[in-house]
């Protein structure tokens, strides 16, 4: 999770003197995707250690199964454990006639039980701007606290990512821009049928320009970025590495589909003890030096390194990750001898 403060919005319907904004940036480091439609996977979701889970009845649901699906993810999101996850559930897009009984179902039937809604495969602004209308009337007309639920936005197409701009902004219920590389990868006509892997004959990183204006739109307003699935289940080292260059650009985390992948995007998306320990040591150092004990000063050495304000900012992001995976300090700062 990035260091970011939460941003000062007032909820989608809200006053100023309203509930407080909702924290939107929450740990997603895993994010493990379960098919609506199976109870097995349901129930065992619930013991899994990934930081989200979202309950799907998209890709994941046959078209007949779908309607059936509703029901089932309500009675779990209302009487199964979910403690220390983020609850989501994945509807259907709006170009099928699936999506408004999506939400309403789920929203009217969970909605104090559920986190927020991803809708996947949006193109514009304004589709964000529908869900948020759709779950502002559902909300009031069932009585809870407006503008609580969020919205994940979902960049699948050449038209979604051209928009991701726009679409960042489109409402203070966005919580984070996700790229979906299968269905991106159909639209553009790579030539690869390994989700998330490189496709051959190009001697470079083929997703680096994806994945930077899905980060560079996630940034510029606040928003956590996530990457998407890797469907070799079984290929765990492949995993890390696809998860390791989505993390090293500053990811926030990666779709699991196999509780597998669970443990390796939790590590992934963490920093090491080391760095860890070190943004914190940071922290502490310039915060003494810029103080009145620490003489005022913009800029100090922590050992054979200097630090000043660009440092303290880096070492926020390392910290602010190591703090959400609940990393404890094997060091202590102390302050330097006169």
């Amino acid at each position: 999770m990035t260091a970011h403060p939460a941003p000062a919005t007032t909820p989608a319907g809200g006053t100023p003197s309203g509930p407080a904004p909702v924290n939107r940036l929450r740990p997603r480091r895993s994010c493990l995707a379960v098919p609506g439609s199976n109870p097995r996977f349901l129930e065992k979701a619930q013991g899994l250690l990934a930081d989200q889970v979202f309950l799907d009845l998209e890709d994941a649901c046959a078209p007949l199964a779908k309607p059936e699906a509703r029901h089932t993810i309500v009675k779990f999101l209302n009487e199964g454990d979910w403690t220390g996850k983020t609850r989501v559930v994945r509807v259907n897009d709006w170009t099928t006639h699936w999506t408004y009984r999506d939400v309403v179902t789920v929203v009217e039937g969970a909605g104090q039980n559920l986190d927020c809604i991803m809708l996947p495969k949006v193109q514009s602004a304004e589709q964000v701007v529908a869900l948020d209308l759709l779950l502002t009337q559902i909300e009031k007309t069932m009585g809870f606290e407006v503008g609580r639920i969020g919205i994940e936005a979902q960049i699948e197409n050449a038209q979604g990512l051209n928009n991701v701009n726009a679409i960042a902004q489109a409402s203070p219920r966005i919580e984070t821009i996700i790229f979906g590389p299968a269905d991106f990868m159909a639209s553009i006509n790579m030539k690869s049928l390994v989700v998330g892997e490189q496709p051959p004959g190009y001697p470079a990183d083929a997703y680096h320009y994806i994945l930077m204006k899905i980060l560079m739109a996630a940034r510029a307003n606040d928003l956590q970025a996530i990457d998407g699935p890797y469907l070799q289940i079984k290929n765990v080292d492949g995993f890390r590495a696809v998860a390791g260059r989505a993390a090293a650009l500053g990811f926030d985390g990666k779709w699991v589909l196999h509780p597998g992948q669970v443990e390796a995007a939790n590590e992934v998306f963490s920093p090491s003890q080391e760095d860890y320990d070190h943004a914190e040591l940071i922290l502490d150092a310039y915060e003494w030096c810029t103080s009145e004990a620490g003489g005022k000063k913009g800029s100090a050495m922590l050992g054979d390194e200097m630090i000043d304000e660009a440092s303290r900012k880096m070492a926020l992001v390392i910290a602010g990750k190591g703090r959400a995976a609940g990393m404890q300090r094997t060091s202590k700062f102390e302050i330097p001898e006169a």
